[in-house]
């Protein structure tokens, strides 16, 4: 999940983060073919609601009902009626409200609480920040952004990260031989 911004909504705060993306519409009856990006798509099952921007404004979709299809899951939104409307949602992005999607178990990260966390090494040398968290199928790979140099792809695996403190803004690595000169 990515960037995780506060919103205004109709006079309140919301913390939202992204949860998939609208790729494709399915069947005549406006449901749509959705890519989710959670670790667990099954959390689309407990959201009531999610939101998607459009012209600048937050716009609420309610959840009714939702479908496995390899990989992807199948979503009827009640507010999109027929498949001439689910055009337009094609390529919208849909934000949950943090609280809606719950704890995470120790040990996981929401993708928008690791970016822009400084990453140093075990000495306490500054290697640069988190700008990306790239997903391989085996393991995560941080994008690490340095002053002056090439980013430095980093996996996360036990021997290169060591410690994750989100409160403290910072992930402690060991960075293997030969790969900080890459």
């Amino acid at each position: 999940m990515n960037v995780s911004p506060f919103y205004v909504l109709k006079g309140y705060y919301m913390d939202l983060l992204e949860v998939g993306k609208i790729v494709n519409t399915h069947g005549l009856r406006g449901e749509v073919k959705v890519v989710p990006w959670t670790d667990y798509p099954e959390v689309f099952e407990d959201i009531e609601y999610v939101y998607i921007q459009r012209r600048g404004e937050y716009e609420r979709l309610d959840v009714k009902g939702i479908k496995y299809q390899k990989g992807n899951i199948i979503v009827k939104f009640p507010q999109i009626k027929d498949i001439n409307e689910a055009e337009k949602y094609k390529n919208q992005v849909l934000y949950a409200e943090r609280e809606v999607l719950g704890e995470l178990p120790e040990g996981v990260y929401y993708i928008a609480d690791l970016i822009g966390l400084d990453v140093v090494k075990e000495n306490g040398e500054k290697v640069g920040v988190i700008g990306d968290v790239l997903n391989t199928g085996s393991n995560d790979i941080y994008e690490v952004k340095r002053k002056c140099q090439k980013d430095l792809l980093l996996p996360v695996i036990d021997d290169v990260v060591l410690n994750i403190d989100i409160d403290g803004g910072r992930v402690t690595v060991r960075i293997m031989e030969g790969l900080e000169d890459l």
